[in-house]
Parts: C-alpha cells; structure tokens; sequence
C-alpha cells in the first residue's frame, strides 16, 4: 500500500468464503471496523527510505507521524488479548554510511503514546536478500548487506493470546539421539539446572525469534498469473512462512486477521487457508488486481464495478 493518501474512499474490491480485500484508503476503512473486534493486525507496510521506492514509501523523517494515524486506530479495533505484529525494514541515512533509528522512534511512541505493550521483539532474516546499499557494500566495501528486518510484536495487554506449540520445529538429530539415548540430569556451568523433564518429547522444539524465511518465490503461480495478465508483480512481497507462524501462534481458527498495507495480500491466503477470518486494505489497484491470483476464482466473489471485467 502506497504511503500517500491519494484517495479519501475505500471500498471491496474482491471476497471470498472468509475474507474482503479492499481498495483504496486504510484511514477511510478504519474507522468503519468496530472496536475490539480484530485478533491479529499482521502487517509490513512501506518502509521509511530516503530513495522512493514505487510501492510508495514516505520519507524516514516524516514516517513515525504518517504512521500514527494508523496505529491509533490499530489500538482501538484490537481485542484485548489480540496482537499487532508489524514487520519493518531499516534505512540508512542519505549520503552516510550511518543508519536511521526510526523503527526504534516508532517503537517508543507506539509504545508511550498509544497504549501498547512489546510482548516480544523478532528478526526476520532473509538470507537471499541482494547486497545493499551498493555505495556502502559493493563499491566502497564499508559495510556488509543487510539482510535482517525488526519485527514489533505489540499488544493491547500485558498477556496476549499465544501458544508456541502451535509453531514448534522439527528437533536437531542431536536431540533426536538425546531422546534415544537418554539424558542424565545435572546443573550445567552456566548455572541452568537441566532436569529430567529435558529430555522429555513435546513433538518439536521451540522456534526461536530469529526467522529465516528466505523470499525467492520467482516461479510461484502468482508470479506466473501476473505476467500473463499483464499485471505488475508487487516488488515488496514477505514470504507465506512469516504469515503462517505469526498466524498459527497468536490465533485460533475463526479469528480475525487483518492486513492495513495488504499489497499482493498473502496475509489474507494465509489466513484462508488456517481457516481464519481476514480483512485487507491496499491502496493499489494494480497490486489488489495481482493478488486475486492467490486465490482460486471459482470460490471468489468479485465486486460488480467493472474493474476486475
């Protein structure tokens, strides 16, 4: 979704048996979304950079205000043991080799101003991701490429609703044989007192908060949809695995998800798919058209203003 507010209207675009994509602008749907009634806002919208990107993003000194808008309203339709995950990617500062903190200027006032709690901090790590900035990486060999995005998960209580086992990994062949071979119990240097219940099988590990969810989907049918449609391929997508875990560990099956910067809208597959309720938002209709081709047709309802004709 485009950072400029180019239209004051929002209207459905497209739905399907769990869900409504709508185009046009986030802060003219909001304030028609009763309060308390979302679970999950899961969301990466634009990111504040210094050369604009065509997926519209505002400038890094004027992003945290721009942002605001939205997350007073994200505060009020949240339940109150829903959560609001916001995936966010860094900038440097124009002309230096210096970062911008404003991911971090968001998190205080999100914070301080508007009433929400950090429930836990992620990285999201994309290991495909291409060098950059050339200046600082590949030309002048100052610094390595960034390839992590800050993931804020937020929510309205200091107990939001979560269940890692939900999201639990495959265990390491170590711990594989562990359970095999069995564990004997003892306190370890570090001081952690390891006891039998170690070497107990919960049927995975715990994830921790360090994501890789590499984004290479070049060949995936959405990708394919769009080319011969002659419809633009949204440039900023996050991968389905980053939806999937953050869905499957804060909601239950028949909450509501709901994506405010949609683009090509894999939140709202995801969702479907997890059997969850989900609302989007996306002020491109270029990048609402494209996301049509995540969903099977026969099961979509499209709205009757000629667009999608």
């Amino acid at each position: 979704m485009s950072g400029k507010r180019l239209s004051e209207k929002s209207e459905l675009f497209y739905s399907t048996a769990l869900g409504r994509a709508f185009l046009g602008d986030t802060l003219a749907l909001l304030p028609t979304i009763p309060d308390k009634s979302i679970d999950l806002i899961l969301t990466s919208p634009p990111f504040a950079l210094k050369r604009k990107k065509e997926y519209g993003n505002e400038d890094e000194d004027k992003y945290v205000e721009w942002f605001m808008d939205f997350a007073r309203h994200f505060y009020r339709i949240l339940s109150p043991n829903g959560s609001f995950v916001l995936d966010l990617g860094g900038a440097y500062m124009p002309g230096f080799p210096v970062r911008s903190i404003y991911q971090f200027e968001l998190l205080v006032r999100l914070v301080r101003e508007t009433g929400f709690y950090l429930a836990q901090e992620f990285y999201h790590y994309n290991p495909a991701r291409l060098p950059a900035p050339a200046e600082w990486v590949n030309v002048r060999r100052i610094r390595v490429k960034d390839s992590v995005n800050v993931v804020w998960w937020l929510s309205k209580s200091q107990n939001p609703k979560a269940d890692n086992r939900k999201v639990l990994k495959p265990y390491s062949d170590s711990m594989m044989n562990l359970f095999k071979n069995g564990y004997t119990a003892k306190l370890r240097p570090s001081g952690h007192d390891i006891s039998d219940k170690f070497s107990k099988n919960n049927g995975g590990a715990i994830p921790p908060n360090l994501l890789e969810l590499a984004n290479t989907d070049s060949n995936s049918n959405y990708q394919k949809m769009c080319r011969e449609a002659g419809v633009k391929v949204h440039p900023a997508r996050f991968p389905s695995g980053f939806a999937d875990f953050f869905i499957k560990f804060l909601t239950n099956e028949k909450d509501l998800v709901f994506d405010p910067f949609a683009g090509s809208n894999t939140t709202g597959l995801v969702a479907e798919t997890l059997g969850r309720y989900w609302l989007a938002s996306e002020l491109s209709e270029e990048y609402l058209k494209g996301s049509i081709f995540r969903f099977d047709r026969r099961l979509l309802q499209l709205a009757t203003h000629g667009r999608l004709a």
